[in-house]
């Protein structure tokens, strides 16, 4: 399965497929915050903004491209012990003013996310 998943990501992005997921990463372990010895939170919602060329090509794998690119961070998550501040999703988008020409991440937490929700758990 994860030499599927290589294989798709390299066909989709053939130029960079490494520094996108690295990108993901890096966003994810930026906004993670540690909230007890053992908790580490992170941010559940990740935006890619695509140049319009790039997300035209992804045009045709539909929703594959997220839900591969969500699956991938879900992993980088479990391997770290981050705990998601509610449901991982990874939404792709096509933006004209991308800063290096390809792609651009941002993280952050879904508004609806409870307040109690970052409260400690008991150990």
């Amino acid at each position: 399965m994860e030499r599927f998943q290589n294989r798709l990501l390299g066909h989709l992005f053939p130029k960079d497929p490494v520094e996108l997921l690295d990108a993901l990463r890096r966003e994810c372990d930026r906004h993670a915050v540690r909230c007890g010895r053992n908790r580490i939170l992170a941010p559940n919602a990740y935006a890619v903004e695509l140049d319009p060329e790039v997300h035209e090509r992804l045009a045709g794998a539909g929703d594959r491209v997220g839900m591969l690119l969500t699956d991938r961070l879900a992993r980088h998550g479990a391997r770290n012990g981050y705990e998601w501040a509610g449901p991982l999703a990874v939404h792709i988008t096509r933006a004209a003013d991308v800063p290096n020409g390809r792609y651009r991440v941002a993280g952050r937490v879904m508004p609806h996310v409870r307040a109690d929700g970052f409260a400690p758990t008991t150990e």
